[in-house]
């Protein structure tokens, strides 16, 4: 990235990054939802992922907003209770993302609008134990860098230590919303396959381009 702004061709690297990265991890996230949902996670975000490099290898996108409609699109017509929910959060980022450039400043409002639609459908708060426990903080720390003017390679290394704590934070829950709420203590000491995969997105964001 230039430090400043996310072009289309860096947000073509962060997709390609974070999608490899779930298909690498599709067997954790599996397992995961095994023990604490029914079992479809990884599944399904191989669906949606593998839809969406097809959007992308169709056409490569000629913006950041053209790279995160084509994950959205991929996860909203995925099956289950998760790929909506992400699909609306990429929704968010592409259109706060539209013409002009990506700035921090673009990318907060676009992971503050993000995880308030996922709340908003989904019910979930911070503490629930599903995707917001990564959500939430990855927001707030690209608002806090966004308001120091971080450049955007900072802002987002610190929204993937966000997000992977908040994912790791999953693990001593007792789920209120979700699949994993059904199993209750039988959850606890399991992550959020969810909010793994929150983290996963945006440390891949944060790897330096090949």
């Amino acid at each position: 990235m230039t430090g400043r702004t996310l072009t289309a061709e860096h947000a073509l690297a962060w997709s390609g990054r974070f999608i490899e990265a779930v298909r690498h991890g599709d067997e954790e996230l599996t397992e995961l939802d095994r023990r604490a949902g029914d079992g479809d996670f990884g599944t399904n975000m191989r669906f949606a992922l593998r839809r969406a490099a097809d959007l992308l290898d169709g056409g490569p996108p000629d913006s950041a907003a053209g790279v995160f409609t084509a994950l959205s699109e991929g996860f909203l017509q995925t099956g289950g209770t998760s790929g909506p929910l992400f699909g609306m959060w990429f929704r968010e980022f592409a259109k706060a993302s539209a013409g002009g450039e990506v700035t921090t400043a673009v990318l907060a409002r676009a992971a503050e609008a993000a995880v308030a639609a996922v709340r908003r459908l989904g019910g979930a708060e911070v503490r629930h134990k599903t995707m917001v426990d990564a959500m939430a903080p990855a927001a707030e720390a690209l608002r806090a860098a966004a308001d120091r003017d971080a450049g955007i390679t900072e802002a987002l290394r610190r929204a993937a230590v966000a997000a992977r704590r908040g994912a790791e934070s999953t693990r001593d829950l007792v789920a209120v919303r979700g699949r994993a709420s059904y199993v209750g203590e039988h959850a606890r000491g399991v992550v959020d396959p969810g909010a793994l995969t929150v983290a996963l997105f945006f440390e891949a964001a944060a790897e330096p381009a090949a």
